[in-house]
């Protein structure tokens, strides 16, 4: 049977409903079962497509997808951001439509070097590659990455395994093989079925408890963010972190403060800290995001602890726009969104040390590093259990910080470790070494979340390996699709 020919107005159409069906597979939707369908949608007729048109509907892909789930940079740039509506809503455009060029070059890619052969089986290996592209180039962004939903879903044991990239690779070769079903070939049914019931043979736990559980309090300070870095806001952060740890007493092991707790630098909030410290039972350990500022002058997003703590972490992997600005010669004071309300950041040095507290490893990405899977497993591997500190009061009451918990959810199973979450107003969370969420705070309240903690030994396939096995499996996939010799 022929392939599928659409009308390439109707594959734009189709591709840009792809993409907002991979943002319904995403929390807070989590309808995982439209992941296949969407990477399906966009496959649909691909080697019937100039590469030209291949970009446009990858273009158009990108468009529905990240219109819809990364709409919440519409909330950091007008409410936090101070910008009008007109602006606003033409930078976020412009984020969009920069950020669909991902998909585009992919398919441009993808239509211009490989043919009709074995196209399902290149189709899923160029996806991957594109989103590997995502993940590093100009910073990275892999936000809504294909494989992140099936967290929830039958093809979870993968995780382990290969990570998301795996799962993405499989989501991608699940859909490019329905659509070879309903060309009616029936052998697509039998690549299929291994892919999901192979999770069936695979290892229900690949790390084992160590030692005994940790009692955690995670405190929500739910500080308005339009006031945090006043004068106002130091003294109310000051006076809710305060209390809601003295309300603790002598019963956690481990009290966690979020990301930039206290708006102001570790020197300015030292007599803060050992005020709090000297209420600290002798066994207790505190562990705050903070900003710091060295002698050099340069500044860092960090985490330190207060107690049985022993190191300290500073973020090495930095958001554009919130904590440095590009171009800033070109940039800075041209308009409000610009314009940081603090220093600059400096990165932290690669390959930082777990912290030590209460007697306990402790991996650590601060915000948005918790979305990029091969960090996480770099500090997963020395670690018996992860945090993540995150401010996210940017992203207001939209459905970013539900996204933003689900990616911290697929790193709890991608490495066998339990995951504490401590935000400034949601989602706190504590996260099992299965991706579940076992206890969380409710979002847009001041609150402290109480709860145990394991420590995990082992360490999963993918946190010895990272994803690297699985780009190069992309990459294999795609050679025999490659077209060693144009036709003229």
């Amino acid at each position: 049977m022929p392939a599928f020919r659409l009308p390439p107005a109707v594959g734009y159409l189709l591709a840009a409903a792809a993409g907002i069906l991979t943002t319904l597979t995403a929390s807070p939707f989590e309808l995982w079962w439209l992941g296949p369908v969407a990477a399906g949608l966009v496959y649909l007729g691909l080697h019937a497509l100039t590469p030209g048109q291949a970009a446009l509907r990858g273009w158009s892909y990108g468009l529905g997808l990240f219109g819809s789930g990364a709409s919440w940079v519409y909330v950091s740039i007008h409410d936090y951001g101070y910008t009008g509506v007109p602006l606003a809503l033409l930078l976020t455009a412009l984020f969009v439509a920069g950020l669909a060029l991902f998909p585009a070059v992919t398919l441009w890619l993808y239509r211009r070097l490989t043919g009709p052969r074995l196209a399902w089986l290149s189709f899923a290996g160029a996806w991957v590659l594109g989103e590997w592209l995502r993940t590093w180039l100009f910073t990275g962004f892999p936000w809504l990455l294909l494989g992140t939903a099936q967290v929830d879903s039958p093809l979870a044991p993968w995780a382990p395994v290969g990570g998301v990239y795996l799962l993405s690779l499989i989501t991608a070769l699940t859909g490019s093989l329905g659509v070879e079903l309903l060309r009616r070939r029936a052998w697509a049914a039998l690549p299929l079925a291994a892919l999901w019931l192979a999770p069936l043979a695979l290892p229900a736990q690949w790390t084992s408890p160590a030692g005994e559980p940790l009692r955690v309090a995670l405190l929500q300070g739910n500080l308005d963010q339009a006031i945090k870095w006043t004068a106002e806001g130091q003294r109310e952060a000051a006076n809710r972190y305060s209390e809601l740890t003295r309300a603790q007493g002598d019963d956690p092991d481990l009290i966690i403060w979020p990301e930039a707790a206290l708006p102001m630098f570790e020197r300015e909030a030292r007599p803060i800290l050992e005020r709090v410290q000297s209420n600290l039972a002798p066994d207790t350990a505190l562990l705050t995001g903070i900003l710091q500022r060295d002698g050099q002058g340069l500044y860092y997003n960090s985490v330190i602890g207060l107690g049985d703590v022993e190191g300290e972490y500073r973020k090495t992997h930095l958001v554009p726009f919130g904590e440095y600005l590009p171009l800033e010669s070109l940039l800075a004071g041209t308009i409000a969104f610009f314009d940081l309300p603090m220093p600059a950041m400096t990165p932290g040095p690669e390959g930082q040390a777990p912290l030590r507290a209460a007697g306990t490893t402790i991996g650590n990405a601060i915000c948005y590093e918790i979305i990029y899977a091969d960090r996480v497993a770099a500090q997963a591997r020395q670690a018996a259990l992860l945090l993540t500190v995150s401010n996210d009061t940017w992203f207001g009451r939209s459905i970013g910080p539900l996204q933003h918990l689900q990616m911290a959810r697929l790193r709890a199973l991608e490495n066998g470790r339990q995951v504490i979450r401590a935000t400034s107003n949601g989602v706190t969370a504590i996260i099992d070494e299965r991706g579940e969420v076992i206890a969380r705070a409710p979002q847009f309240e001041m609150a402290s979340l109480t709860g145990e903690v394991q420590p995990m030994t082992g360490l999963t396939p993918f946190t010895r390996t990272g994803s690297w096995p699985t780009w190069l499996l992309a990459a294999l996939m795609v050679l025999p699709g490659l077209r060693l010799r144009r036709k003229p």
